[in-house]
């Protein structure tokens, strides 16, 4: 089995496989080795030399999924078997969380070899989780140019294109003609990955435009490269936002794209895979943060490392739940009256909330697409408010003929039609409201808003469900 031969649909039974040749215990051994010292003396024979086989076949990424469906003790005798020269890739595809645990496990020897088979930015993606003596050594194992270019990349942060950009790829001069560069190229061992054009610089360094390499291909040898480059090319700057260039690869179908300074010199380049592992990245993080979680967690973490990434949005729960509770309590009299309102009044909440929600989610992807802005912003009130009337009209009949039928009470009815349309109201305006605010606070709208809907639908909910059943029901 080859790299190429790795099937995507197979990880889950290759992760049985592995399971399975650990739970024989024939390489429990390797986790309590002096030191965690890897490869040292005799391995237990045949399911070893399986699993090892097993994964030497398997691609760096799809090792790294295998190590994070592992608990830790498995993780590690498994890690124990990878090569040491695919050390630094795994370590790039791996989740943060589970890189933690994998760093952890090596000596400062084995982190800087696991470095040395990576370009800088990739080294530099790295290094907030590499001790500090570690990255020293990395430092002086580099070349001067390597090391003024991993102190660039690390100079910008991650949601920056500067975090997102390389340095590994090719520039010619406009010029030189075309049998120039092809010879040039001859001599490569290997072009960079996605190298679909080559970036063309003046004697400064200075951009000047791109050459696709397809076109380098059915040109003839004599014709200068500046007569066949183009000029007229998308170029980004180091801090411009990831996102922004996310945008543009998705809607240019672009594969690479330059990097130039404010003094317009080529610094580097971005490639289509860092935007994808970018996005993926983010979509994950807007997730978790959905779901209150601070941080990305590893599936087998340590209980109180749990307990402690997940009780920040728990407690703001338990806070407005509080709240929602002392909104019943004002009416206590109304419900001991009227039973059928302790009944009726999760309704309203439920269905304001579940609103609220679907507003703000379509709301924090149009400011992620950069859809939102001060000169439309009325215009998504208006349409959402307008959503809102007829949504609460239709399904505030429905539950109030349900009311009616159940309760046999037309006007538990009616204020269960006006109560349901008024929180879809709520929920509209909220909805926009919330993440609009928390943009203009410079906060991820994604973080947090969905709880925070929710938590105002519930609490208006039943205030305002309560409320008119007070003044209309309650003699």
């Amino acid at each position: 089995m080859s790299e190429k031969d790795v099937d995507l649909t197979s990880a889950e039974e290759v992760l049985g496989r592995v399971t399975g040749l650990l739970r024989r215990k024939l390489v429990a051994e390797l986790a309590h080795r002096p030191d965690h010292a890897r490869h040292e003396g005799p391995l237990p024979a045949q399911n070893v030399a399986e699993l090892q086989q097993l994964l030497d076949a398997l691609h760096p990424a799809d090792i790294a999924a295998l190590l994070e469906a592992l608990p830790l003790d498995e993780r590690l005798a498994v890690w124990d078997l990878v090569k040491a020269d695919r050390d630094g890739d795994i370590l790039l595809e791996v989740s943060d969380a589970v890189r933690e645990t994998l760093i952890a496990h090596m000596d400062a020897p084995e982190l800087v070899a696991a470095t040395g088979q990576l370009d800088t930015d990739e080294i530099a993606d790295l290094a907030p989780d590499l001790p500090r003596e570690v990255m020293q050594d990395v430092f002086r194992s580099l070349s001067a140019e390597e090391r003024e270019q991993l102190r660039e990349a690390m100079s910008y942060p991650e949601d920056t294109v500067g975090g997102l950009m390389d340095f590994d790829m090719l520039t010619v001069r406009d010029d030189v003609s075309v049998e120039v560069v092809l010879r040039y190229l001859r001599r490569l061992d290997e072009m960079p990955d996605h190298t679909d054009q080559l970036f063309v610089v003046d004697r400064a360094g200075v951009f000047k435009g791109v050459v696709a390499v397809s076109r380098l291909i059915v040109t003839d040898l004599e014709i200068a490269i500046a007569d066949i480059m183009s000029g007229d090319v998308l170029t980004f700057h180091p801090e411009d936002k990831a996102q922004e260039a996310a945008l543009a690869f998705e809607r240019y179908d672009l594969v690479s794209a330059p990097v130039v300074d404010a003094a317009g010199e080529l610094v580097g380049r971005v490639t289509v895979n860092a935007v994808v592992d970018y996005i993926r990245d983010r979509s994950e993080t807007e997730m978790l943060s959905a779901g209150g979680l601070r941080e990305e967690e590893d599936l087998f973490a340590p209980l109180w490392k749990s307990v402690k990434n997940r009780w920040t949005w728990l407690a703001i729960n338990l806070v407005t739940a509080f709240i929602a509770s002392r909104v019943i309590g004002i009416f206590e009299g109304s419900i001991e009256k009227i039973v059928a309102l302790a009944a009726l009044m999760p309704i309203i909440a439920g269905i304001g909330g579940n609103s609220g929600n679907q507003t703000t989610t379509m709301i924090v992807r149009a400011i992620a697409l950069g859809q939102v802005s001060a000169a439309n912003a009325a215009k998504l009130y208006s349409k959402e408010i307008g959503v809102s009337v007829l949504n609460g009209l239709i399904w505030g009949g429905v539950v109030g003929l349900f009311a009616f039928f159940i309760y046999h009470d037309w006007r538990l009815g009616l204020v269960m039609t006006c109560a349901m349309l008024l929180n879809l109201l709520l929920a509209a305006v909220m909805g926009v409201s919330i993440p609009i605010a928390m943009q203009k606070l410079g906060r991820d709208p994604a973080v947090g808003s969905s709880v925070m809907i929710t938590a105002i639908t519930d609490s208006g909910g039943f205030f305002i469900f309560l409320g008119l059943a007070t003044l209309f029901l309650v003699r």
